[in-house]
């Protein structure tokens, strides 16, 4: 079975120098599989399982507590790491100063 109700993590970044200004704009880093825009068609490669987007499906039915590991992901996103930029869809970074 699943849930009737569609939670989700979304991790975004912002090049505003404050980013509690209202003005800030923020910019969504775009999972290969994991479910986000409505209008995008499903991911299916069978038999290959992305376990980065599986997790973060998880994950939001819980808190950040209970998934530490988000903390790193945001750190290494935050740093530009590009290991972890590998495992992304986009990057709304690209080419330009990080978060």
């Amino acid at each position: 079975s699943i849930t009737k109700e569609r939670t989700e993590v979304i991790l975004q970044g912002t090049s505003s120098l404050d980013p509690n200004d209202p003005a800030a704009v923020w910019e969504e880093f775009d999972f290969k599989c994991k479910p986000g825009d409505l209008k995008r068609r499903p991911c299916f490669i069978t038999p290959y399982h992305y376990r980065l987007d599986w997790l973060m499906w998880f994950a939001a039915f819980q808190t950040y507590e209970q998934n530490e590991w988000i903390i790193h992901l945001a750190g290494k996103l935050l740093a530009q790491e590009e290991g972890t930029l590998s495992l992304m869809a986009t990057n709304p970074f690209a080419g330009r100063e990080p978060p």
